[in-house]
C-alpha cells in the first residue's frame, strides 16, 4: 500500500524556517547543492525525511480563519508541553490546543514562523 515517503515545508524565508526547525527538533537541514532547496534529515529509525523550499506566491494570511488545506505532518515528541513552550518561544503560534487522542496520546498543532501548520504528539496510552 502507498505510504508517505517525503514531506516539504514551504517558507517565504527559508533561512528563518531552517533555524526554527533545527532549534525546535534538532533536525539537520542542508542546502542541496546550488539548488534553492534544503534537505531535511529528521533522524534515524522510523519516520521520513523532507525538504524546505522557498514559498511560491504570497504567504497565507495569519488572521484568516481558512481551514487547513494541506496534509498535516505530526512529529513524535517525548514531552508535548515542553515542545509547545519551545515552539512558542521560537516564534511559533498555537493553532490547536493540546488535546487527548484517547488511547493514543496528546496532540497539538502549531504554526511555524511562516504560518505552516504541523502537529506534535506525545504517546500516552492513558490519554482520555
Amino acid at each position: 500500500m502507498p505510504r508517505p515517503i517525503h514531506f516539504e515545508i514551504h517558507a517565504a524565508d527559508p533561512a528563518r524556517a531552517k533555524a526554527f526547525y533545527e532549534a525546535l527538533f534538532g533536525w539537520s537541514i542542508e542546502q542541496w547543492g546550488e539548488n534553492p532547496y534544503w534537505v531535511i534529515r529528521t533522524g534515524e529509525g522510523a519516520g521520513i525525511d523532507g525538504g524546505l523550499v522557498k514559498r511560491m506566491g504570497p504567504a497565507p494570511d495569519a488572521k484568516d480563519p481558512t481551514p487547513v488545506i494541506a496534509w498535516v505532518c505530526t512529529v513524535d515528541v517525548p514531552d508535548l508541553d515542553s515542545y509547545l513552550d519551545k515552539a512558542l518561544g521560537l516564534g511559533g503560534t498555537l493553532a490547536l490546543a493540546k488535546m487527548p487522542v484517547p488511547g493514543i496520546g496528546w496532540l497539538a498543532y502549531v504554526k511555524d514562523t511562516d504560518t505552516n501548520i504541523f502537529g506534535m504528539m506525545q504517546a500516552d496510552p492513558s490519554a482520555t
